[in-house]
């Protein structure tokens, strides 16, 4: 029974990833275009939240989305609870595909997906047949599950139990908690409950409390999201939690109408017990959402009050790219896409710093932090190139024609600088991961060169804000001593491997880190020379 049991919660999950993933995969990586565009308001947000889960088939993955987009100020904590609110509606559409008796079909709808997975070469067709195969998986596994809790209704303690959870709602709470909590699926463990109370193992008076603690239980996934994160980010998870938990309260007040309800509900539509707990999930998080929509101000405050604290968020929405001053003036154009070259900057020398202290310190915070900077800059890189494209396609004069390839070219070295502060994130992980130890003598070499080439960034970055000459030359100079620098740890640290001091990882560890800096000032003279050439 166990393993039946087991197995077929497997195939279920695999089914519920499988089938996201490939619609997913289908509507192409647009997701956080889709939450960021179509969260103009909380309503919006709602509607999103309620599309985005239903195409990856998860309300823990599209919460989890949203906690990391707040967590990269792409959203604000308003559009987020809106998006919280819609994830728990579009979650409720497993639980009506369940209630579809299909499960004798569950194979040969296997077998299709199977077809276009193996026999078709175009991808979309691939991703289609990821869908069906997903699919079926899903209730195959279901069917097993059946099967395997089959013998439950020949175990005394398990009908002591339900007969427990009908006399004390609240323990049924706590156990549909528990139960989401280890399973990390609230889909899976309702697909559980639809089970069995189909099986007539559970009455409905115990089933509602337990589907009411699936939803609470589902809110771990964006708490474990939120670790780590911004403060807006951990309140966005607060949110999730404290949304599920008022509706259960409400919904526990008024458990005998519901209950009334929805067994009127059956007998006027004719329901099957799995459709039943469809709609009882169904209702509970519209009534939800229709119920704490309205006092979306009310959970930012409460929010805010328990999790204290200023908020640093790093914004990878560009700020200063106006597309109106596009066609009306070239000129201020510039200026606006130098500004946010600068901001892309700041993002490098920052996310610089996170990699040296995560070096120093060993703190994953900052390496999270650093590789966060990395995202920002990427993002920035898009946006700005995309629009100083768009602005060569108006009348420039030849000198905005040679400042408009003078910033292109900059943003490009921003980005390659960004790219090397990731490398040597990846190269700290790989240190931590193997134990690699360096010795003292080297950690001294590489802070003195991380200092200088910290310096030598941050001197292009402001000649490049102020169109300073001579610091522009400076860091001409500053490039030189990092190159002679980098020869000479090259052979010291040679000679220390030579007589043991180091092996051979230590060895790959501080000469790619070296090299790493040694190419971030490159860059940065390039930034250089370009304000030389302006």
């Amino acid at each position: 029974m166990l393993f039946q049991f087991l197995g077929g919660l497997g195939i279920f999950l695999f089914g519920i990833k499988y089938m996201g993933d490939g619609l997913q995969n289908s509507a192409g990586d647009r997701l956080r275009e889709i939450l960021d565009k179509l969260t103009t308001n909380p309503f919006m947000g709602v509607l999103a939240g309620i599309f985005v889960t239903v195409l990856i088939q998860s309300s823990s993955g599209t919460t989890v989305l949203t906690v990391g987009l707040v967590n990269a100020g792409f959203l604000t904590l308003r559009q987020a609870i809106g998006i919280i609110m819609g994830a728990n509606i579009g979650t409720t559409v497993t639980s009506f595909i369940i209630g579809i008796e299909i499960g004798e079909y569950a194979l040969p709808i296997i077998a299709v997906g199977s077809v276009l997975i193996f026999f078709f070469k175009n991808p979309k067709w691939n991703y289609v047949g990821q869908i069906i195969f997903g699919f079926g998986s899903l209730f195959l596994g279901l069917k097993l599950m059946g099967e395997g809790m089959q013998p439950l209704s020949n175990l005394g303690a398990f009908e002591e139990l339900t007969v427990s959870m009908s006399d004390s709602p609240i323990l049924g709470v706590v156990i549909g908690t528990l139960f989401t909590l280890i399973v990390q699926s609230s889909s899976a463990t309702i697909g559980i409950l639809q089970e069995l109370y189909a099986q007539d193992l559970i009455s409905l008076k115990a089933a509602l409390p337990v589907l009411f603690g699936d939803n609470i239980g589902t809110t771990i996934t964006a708490v474990l999201a939120a670790i780590g994160t911004t403060v807006a980010a951990r309140r966005a998870a607060l949110t999730h939690v404290i949304f599920n938990v008022l509706g259960t309260i409400i919904f526990m007040v008024f458990l005998v109408p519901f209950q009334r309800y929805i067994e009127y509900l059956a007998g006027k539509l004719n329901l099957e017990p799995a459709m039943q707990i469809a709609f009882a999930h169904g209702t509970f998080n519209l009534t939800n959402v229709l119920i704490q929509f309205w006092f979306i101000g009310v959970l930012v405050l409460l929010v805010t009050k328990l999790i204290k604290g200023e908020d640093n968020i790093i914004e990878y929405k560009a700020k200063h790219l106006d597309e109106i001053v596009l066609a009306t003036s070239p000129t201020l154009a510039i200026r606006q896409a130098k500004k946010e070259i600068i901001r892309m900057a700041n993002f490098s020398q920052a996310g610089l710093k996170e990699a040296i202290d995560y070096l120093t310190k060993m703190d994953k915070k900052n390496s999270v932090l650093a590789l966060q900077y990395e995202e920002a800059i990427n993002n920035l890189d898009r946006q700005i190139t995309s629009y100083l494209v768009k602005l060569s396609a108006h009348p420039l004069t030849p000198q905005e024609s040679n400042e408009h390839s003078m910033l292109l070219d900059t943003t490009r070295d921003i980005e390659r600088i960004g790219d090397h502060m990731e490398n040597i994130i990846e190269l700290v992980d790989y240190q931590l991961r193997n134990n690699v130890r360096l010795t003292d003598t080297a950690k001294q070499d590489l802070d003195e060169m991380f200092n200088l080439t910290v310096s030598t960034v941050d001197k292009a970055v402001k000649a490049l804000e102020q169109n300073n000459v001579e610091l522009a030359t400076e860091v001409l100079g500053m490039e030189d001593k990092i190159d002679k620098m980098e020869r000479t740890l090259r052979k010291q640290h040679i000679m220390r491997m030579n007589e043991g001091a180091c092996d051979g990882n230590a060895g790959i560890v501080f000469v790619d880190i070296v090299s790493n800096l040694e190419r971030i000032g490159d860059h940065a003279v390039n930034i250089a020379e370009a304000v030389l050439e302006k």
